[in-house]
C-alpha cells in the first residue's frame, strides 16, 4: 500500500515567522559554535563540562537550521529532534547551574535558562516546536 500524500498545512517551514526563527537559529549557532572552540582551544581545563556542553549547544543550533532550511520531511524531523534535545538541555543545564554551581565554573548558552542571552535559549526552543507542530503535514485523503 502507498504512503499517503502529504501537504504543508499552510506554508513552508521557512517562510514567514520560520524565516525569523531560521535567523536566530542560524545566529545561535554560530555565537555558541565560536564561543565553545575558543573556551576550548583556549582554557578547556578550567570547566570542561560548560565548554563540552557549549560545543553541544552549538550541534544542537547548528542542526536546528539545517532542518528549518531544508523543509520537508527530513528538515521537519531534524529540526524536531534538533528542538526537542534543545529543550531538555536548556531545562536539565539551566536547573544544573542553580543548583550545582562548582561544576559550572564558567558559563554556557544554557546556564542560568539562559540568561546571559536574555532568555532566548528558554524561549526559543518552545517557539521553535510550536512552529514545528503548527506546520506539520496534513494527509490528503
Amino acid at each position: 500500500m502507498a504512503e499517503p500524500r502529504t501537504r504543508p498545512r499552510d506554508a513552508a517551514l521557512n517562510t514567514g515567522l520560520g524565516r525569523v526563527l531560521l535567523l536566530v537559529y542560524g545566529t545561535f549557532a554560530l555565537s555558541a559554535s565560536a564561543r565553545a572552540l575558543v573556551q576550548i582551544t583556549t582554557h578547556f581545563g578550567e570547566a570542561p563540562l560548560a565548554y563540552v556542553l557549549s560545543a553541544l549547544a552549538g550541534l544542537v543550533y547548528i542542526a536546528a537550521t539545517v532542518g528549518l532550511a531544508i523543509g520537508g520531511r527530513r528538515g521537519r524531523a531534524i529540526a524536531l529532534t534538533s528542538c526537542s534535545i534543545e529543550l531538555v538541555g536548556v531545562l536539565v543545564v539551566g536547573t544544573l547551574t542553580i543548583i550545582d554551581a562548582v561544576d559550572f565554573p564558567d558559563a554556557t548558552v544554557w546556564s542560568h535558562y539562559g540568561s546571559g542571552y536574555g532568555y532566548v535559549p528558554l524561549v526559543l526552543p518552545f517557539i521553535g516546536l510550536w512552529w514545528l507542530w503548527r506546520h506539520k503535514p496534513v494527509r490528503e485523503g
